[in-house]
């Protein structure tokens, strides 16, 4: 879909990032010479479909352009969080079998202190800690190989926070990020659109809205960090149109002084994930906020996922919405026997957004 893109309006932006108060950008047409960059970089040093490159940095143009051309060679991404402790780092790596490990100054003293010599490094940011990308890629007008992508393929390994023990990896497919997209069709994005991500690439949360945002051919204005107060004003400033955030994200700009003062209606729907959210501030943020407010309850692994129209549905907020469709989300005793209507039970599901499995 992106050289689609590049091909019809390959001015068009694809990537936005701001560095000391200037907004760079990246085009279709420059995103997709630069993916077919990476993908020969990789093939030329050996990476095959379905092997894994790893990457440990904050969200970052280089990041996504890497993320996307090992996708276009037909290999695994695995992000990985900076945050991890040396020792996970390292397990991380060992399980997803990292051909090449790109990183940041930001993450270099874990990387460090995990003792990953043995892996290549490459540094997105022109830092120390690696190779330069630039250095790394493929010459301009290189061509990839072309590689077949099949669905049931690797997309991406997904590492879980590892709170009750160590991280696993959860596979997810090609077919799987394909539902992903398609279901996006019904949220509005599109070649005008301008999704704000302050939300890390290595999240799963992220991703469920970046690559829809691409497939659609809008742009993605991508934040290192989540910063209220510069959220609000890149908001807008660039007239965001879509958004993920979380639970505790929308309780820190609801609660600022300023918030009323900002003009966010250009905003055409926001997202939330990955935590309880409550009525009330769910409530608030349909009262001050223009646009839809759309909340996802499932898991990574996938199974089954409900929706929330919570702007079509102000009555429900005390609810997570309804199965998603196609999804199979049922409520079973300890015996496995589903439980009747209004009783406690463990929430079981299938769906095409089912992971593959847990790596390793």
């Amino acid at each position: 879909m992106i050289r689609a893109h590049a091909q019809a309006q390959p001015e068009r932006r694809a990537l936005l990032e701001e560095h000391d108060g200037v907004t760079q950008t990246l085009s279709y047409g420059e995103l997709d010479r630069l993916m077919d960059q990476v993908a020969v970089a990789l093939q030329r040093d050996g990476v095959q479909p379905g092997q894994a490159i790893a990457v440990c940095a904050s969200s970052s143009i280089p990041y996504a352009v890497v993320f996307l051309g090992a996708l276009r060679a037909g290999v695994v991404v695995a992000p990985l969080a900076p945050g991890s402790t040396p020792q996970a780092l390292a397990r991380m790596l060992d399980d997803a079998g990292a051909r090449l490990l790109f990183t940041d100054a930001g993450a270099a003293a874990t990387v460090a202190d995990a003792g990953v010599g043995r892996v290549p490094r490459i540094a997105l940011d022109g830092s120390a800690v690696g190779s330069s990308l630039a250095g790394w890629l493929a010459g301009a007008g290189a061509q990839p190989t072309r590689v077949e992508i099949e669905p049931a393929w690797p997309f991406n390994i997904i590492y879980s926070s590892g709170t009750t023990g160590t991280p696993k990896g959860i596979v997810q497919s090609h077919g799987m990020r394909s539902a992903h997209v398609n279901r996006g069709a019904v949220y509005g994005y599109g070649p005008e659109s301008l999704t704000l991500l302050s939300t890390p690439l290595y999240s799963n949360t992220t991703l469920v809205v970046f690559f829809p945002t691409l497939a659609f051919g809008g742009s993605v204005f991508l934040m290192p960090k989540f910063d209220a107060a510069a959220y609000l004003r890149l908001a807008q400033q660039h007239r965001m149109s879509h958004t993920m955030l979380v639970p505790v994200q929308y309780q820190r700009l609801m609660a600022r002084p300023d918030f009323d003062a900002h003009d966010l209606g250009a905003t055409h729907m926001k997202f939330c994930t990955s935590a309880p959210f409550h009525a009330e501030l769910k409530a608030d943020v349909l009262a001050r906020w223009p646009g839809g407010l759309v909340e996802f309850y499932g898991m990574t692994e996938g199974g089954g996922t409900c929706i929330l129209n919570a702007h079509l549905h102000p009555d429900k907020l005390h609810t997570v919405g309804q199965p998603a469709e196609g999804h199979d989300i049922r409520l079973i005793d300890e015996a496995g026997q589903e439980v009747p209507p209004g009783e406690a039970g463990e929430v079981v599901g299938h769906s095409a957004g089912m992971m593959t499995g847990y790596h390793g």
